[in-house]
């Protein structure tokens, strides 16, 4: 893994440094909500956060680099939301196929932001390492917290929401490119959520 782009020893970012970051992943997403992957040019993303393009370079060395991160973000809200309204199913398994058919629905109801994301995640390569990793840290966690686990899982369990993981990715991009239906992506969601049942 490289350690460039904020690697984790990168000093906390000031007050003034976050709020123009947090400007710079809401002007991206505004663009690609608007026109897709091709729509977020680094210039635009620099004029409508009010930012030297120099300076966006600095945090954000690449348009797929931003758009990843962008999808942090995102997944970020959509775990904060969850933790205000938790999925009611009695049943784990359920509990986590409720949370990513929202999550799904979510990235529906925006398709031309969630085409960006994803295909940035496609394009990444090893210098985007860490926000990808960062988004499949995330991802894991929505997914366990959704579990309710009462011990630290195991690494089956851990094997097992990996697997869920790659599966509700793989979902997005068939949805994505129009080869699998919504009602095709819930039963992929449900179908794979039993192995939390498996590794009970």
């Amino acid at each position: 893994m490289t350690t460039q782009s904020k690697p984790p020893s990168s000093p906390p970012l000031t007050e003034r440094q976050e709020a123009r970051r947090r400007r710079i992943l809401h002007a991206s997403a505004q663009l690609a909500r608007r026109g897709g992957f091709d729509a977020v040019q680094m210039r635009e993303v620099a004029e409508s956060s009010q930012v030297a393009l120099g300076t966006l370079y600095r945090y954000f060395p690449s348009k797929v680099h931003l758009l990843v991160a962008t999808m942090q973000d995102q997944l970020q809200q959509m775990h904060e939301t969850l933790h205000k309204r938790p999925p009611t199913d009695e049943e784990p398994a359920a509990r986590v196929a409720e949370t990513l058919m929202r999550a799904f629905r979510a990235m529906q109801r925006e398709p031309q932001l969630a085409d960006a994301m994803v295909r940035a995640l496609t394009f990444a390569d090893r210098s985007v390492s860490p926000e990808v990793d960062t988004v499949s840290r995330l991802t894991t966690a929505i997914i366990l917290d959704a579990m309710g686990l009462e011990t630290p899982p195991t690494p089956e369990q851990l094997s097992a929401v990996r697997v869920i993981e790659h599966t509700w990715h793989s979902a997005l991009i068939t949805w994505l490119s129009g080869r699998a239906s919504i009602a095709q992506v819930k039963i992929d969601i449900e179908t794979v959520c039993r192995l939390i049942d498996v590794t009970a």
